[in-house]
């Protein structure tokens, strides 16, 4: 039976573009997913490469080199990833201070300009004026997550990689311990490594196996809106973004995790749309922190409460035909993602806790796949799972 180099565990944005790099550096490559048409965050992705908000040493390399990636990414995946630049509008709220929000972005690469309520609402004329204090905007890359992640696996399987689409089961192991390949819902598969880049369901993944691992997830919603005439010239978002203070406050317990049913903090709504080049609409987002990652909610009091809070930003929004959403979405302790070897479980790797996706999964995926050949990368040791043992 064929024995790959690598299986990829996953194939969303951040499988199907390591499967590429992989393979690219020339491994024999196995990429599994479960679903034909994958349900997941980067089906559900704004798209948005926030390629301008980088705060550290290593956020500003990485996305400097992200940005330059995805410039060229369609040339060299033969693929149109419908790679765009547009105008990013940071809504601010009329119970905040506008000066005082603008100071808060003042450690970012390329600090966002602040915008009068006129001058908010010539940008986007679709605002409501009264919702706001003012704005902020900047530059902000935009692409088609699933056509991107669709050329990836097209290139990869052009330079010779596989695709089973299958459920993986459990993993194959030696008597000392080390990972061989996985049982999945087709048949077994043998590999000399193993990748896991499945986003919100890793960490249980890893736990049947008996592997501990600080990642964790939120419950996505959204609502998917058909193609319109009516044009949303900005990507709107909120200045003052709740998700990443609601993963970080999340992740004080890890045992918390362990325990399917908690809900470990209250949801949370940051209002925002965004329009594609083909018309259609996503409006969102709902996050919640259920440890549950089959946990159900009450889809119809999340479509009212999501369409109420687009409609008080954007009215001619709030009310279009659509269809509501959800998906899980990975994070780690610190925004980073975990990458590299597990400790302890010889054969098997964690890629994924992407907080931004988009903007990091490029240069990280090229730089692990150089790294696992052999070439040395500060970057990627310092996200090694192992970073808080």
């Amino acid at each position: 039976m064929k024995t790959y180099d690598w299986i990829v565990v996953g194939a969303g944005i951040t499988g199907a573009a390591l499967a590429y790099e992989l393979a690219k550096t020339g491994f024999s490559v196995l990429l599994l997913e479960q679903q034909t048409t994958p349900q997941n965050a980067t089906r559900y992705s704004y798209g948005g490469i926030s390629y301008w908000a980088a705060t550290t040493p290593i956020t500003r390399q990485l996305y400097q080199e992200s940005i330059a990636r995805h410039r060229i990414l369609s040339q060299e995946l033969d693929a149109d990833t419908q790679f765009h630049e547009l105008d990013l509008l940071l809504t601010i709220a009329t119970n905040a201070n506008p000066e005082a929000t603008a100071r808060s972005y003042a450690q970012v690469a390329i600090p966002p300009r602040l915008l009068s309520i006129q001058e908010a609402c010539e940008l986007e004329p679709l605002l409501n004026k009264d919702a706001i204090s003012g704005g902020l905007t900047v530059k902000h890359g935009h692409i088609h997550p699933e056509k991107t992640a669709q050329a990836y696996i097209q290139a990869m399987l052009r330079l010779g990689g596989e695709m089973e689409i299958s459920q993986v089961l459990g993993f194959l192991t030696t008597n000392t311990g080390k990972f061989t390949g996985v049982k999945t819902t087709t048949g077994i598969f043998h590999s000399a490594n193993i990748a896991i880049c499945a986003g919100g369901i890793s960490r249980k993944l890893l736990k049947s196996s008996g592997i501990s691992i600080k990642l964790y997830f939120s419950h996505a919603e959204i609502m998917e809106i058909p193609p319109i005439e009516l044009r949303l010239n900005t990507l709107v978002m909120p200045a003052n973004v709740q998700r990443f203070q609601l993963d970080t406050e999340s992740t004080q317990v890890d045992e918390l995790w362990d325990e399917v049913g908690n809900e470990i903090l209250p949801p949370i709504l940051d209002a925002g749309a965004v329009q594609f080049l083909d018309g259609s609409l996503r409006l969102g987002q709902i996050s919640r922190v259920l440890t549950d990652p089959h946990a159900q909610v009450n889809s119809e009091a999340s479509e009212k409460w999501l369409r109420t809070s687009i409609t008080q930003i954007l009215p001619a929004l709030g009310n279009l035909p659509g269809i509501w959403h959800h998906c899980l979405v990975a994070f780690s302790k610190d925004k980073l993602p975990l990458i590299g070897a597990i400790p302890e479980f010889e054969g098997i790797h964690i890629f994924s806790g992407f907080s931004s996706p988009l903007v990091l999964v490029l240069p990280l995926a090229e730089r692990f796949a150089k790294f696992v050949s052999g070439q040395e990368d500060d970057i990627i040791s310092q996200l090694s799972p192992t970073r808080w043992n």
